[in-house]
């Protein structure tokens, strides 16, 4: 199954005064364009406050603990990212307007409330913090399905039912924070990331085969539509094995064999065609951390390895990996320029492909060598996304190269 490139916007452009000159500033044009800005600086500073709260070296009234570190490199930073490329690409998918101007802005406020609420407010507020924090997803989720309904484009109504799920997700972690439910908050962020890794493998396994064919020369990448459902299934399954406690003998057959499919799909897609471009090269090699963690889940199902190994391969090593990929490769097409990555795209890669092995050895390895590693890791992925930030700013803040709208 193909998907339409998002790198060709098709919307026009607001009529002169339909809204106010702040809305119609280009960084209110596109979903990308904010929620990539945002997503990226709280990536860079969120890291460092969270290893600081780990040091016991940050004071003040900020929360910052380990459940806020989870929820947020979850609910707040993937979220942000996931819902700016929908936007995106659902413009381009049904040929209607996203969010763009007063909404969006008023969404990516909402986002950042989220972001204060869940960094200051605690004890009779927490409440409070939780509600604008879940109202995000809910209220981001609603136009991207009116478009789809409208346009009849249901091939794609299946991300909307994912985004529900991780608002559910979102929701119960929430009620475990605040007492209200007997429920580990481990569970639901679990779930949110193994479903995030769904929407990875879907959109992955229709776009990584289709930008290689493109952009690497010589190669004849093979894409199975047959082979990537069953990936997926696979997936859903050990997924749902995993979160529901089955014993090891049911998830680990599992997780292996989605962990076998997705590096099957991988190997069909020619990755070694890829190692001189490194807009694809990060695809390939992200997604290859999709095996590797569900194949990490299987050890973690038998109790050789510890569950935060598995799950920081699929969010630092898969997720991030393709989040700055996809970042990167969007934000070049959707302002006009050229698909082509240089130094600090490179630098961006490398860094969060370093940040990972950093933070599966913290996970792992001897116990002298987990704080150190703790903050390699630290040190790695919030360079690399500084990095994005200060070359990438300026192109999501201004028009668009080649005078386009988007």
């Amino acid at each position: 199954m193909a998907i339409t490139p998002i790198s060709e916007p098709s919307s026009p452009a607001a009529a002169p005064g339909a809204a106010p000159w702040h809305a119609r500033h280009a960084v209110w044009q596109l979903g990308f364009r904010p929620f990539y800005l945002l997503a990226a600086l709280f990536a860079a500073v969120s890291i460092p406050l969270w290893l600081a709260s780990h040091a016991g070296l940050l004071q003040g009234g900020l929360h910052v603990g380990l459940g806020w570190h989870m929820h947020e490199m979850v609910f707040g930073f993937a979220l942000a990212v996931i819902v700016g490329f929908l936007y995106t690409a659902g413009r381009n998918w049904t040929g209607l307007p996203t969010p763009h101007g007063a909404p969006l802005m008023a969404l990516a406020g909402l986002w950042l409330a989220g972001r204060m609420a869940m960094l200051c407010l605690n004890g009779p507020l927490a409440p409070m913090a939780a509600l604008v924090d879940w109202l995000f997803l809910p209220l981001a989720t609603y136009p991207l399905y009116r478009v789809l309904r409208r346009s009849g484009n249901t091939r794609n109504l299946f991300l909307v039912g994912l985004l529900a799920l991780l608002a559910l997700a979102n929701g119960l972690y929430h009620a475990a924070a605040l007492g209200w439910l007997s429920l580990s908050l481990f569970l639901p962020v679990q779930a949110a990331i193994l479903i995030i890794v769904l929407i990875e493998s879907v959109i992955g396994a229709r776009v990584i085969p289709m930008f290689t064919r493109n952009g690497a020369p010589g190669s004849t990448p093979v894409a199975s539509p047959k082979r990537a459902l069953m990936a997926v299934g696979c997936m859903a399954l050990a997924s749902i094995a995993w979160l529901a406690g089955a014993p090891a003998w049911a998830t680990a057959p599992l997780a292996l064999a989605a962990s076998a499919m997705s590096l099957a799909n991988l190997l069909a897609w020619q990755p070694r065609r890829t190692l001189r471009v490194p807009l694809l090269w990060i695809l390939h090699l992200s997604y290859a951390w999709i095996g590797i963690g569900f194949a990490l889940l299987a050890l973690a199902s038998w109790q050789l390895l510890p569950a935060s190994a598995a799950f920081h391969a699929l969010t630092v090593g898969s997720m991030a990996g393709l989040i700055i990929g996809m970042m990167t490769r969007t934000t070049l097409g959707h302002t006009g320029r050229a698909l082509k990555a240089g130094r600090a795209e490179a630098g961006m890669y490398w860094l969060v492909q370093l940040g990972a092995l950093a933070r599966l050895l913290a996970a792992v390895g001897p116990t002298p060598s987990v704080l150190p590693s703790l903050w390699a890791a630290g040190l790695c992925w919030s360079l690399a996304f500084a990095l994005y930030v200060l070359v990438y700013a300026p192109y999501l803040w201004r028009a668009r190269v080649d005078g386009r709208e988007g």
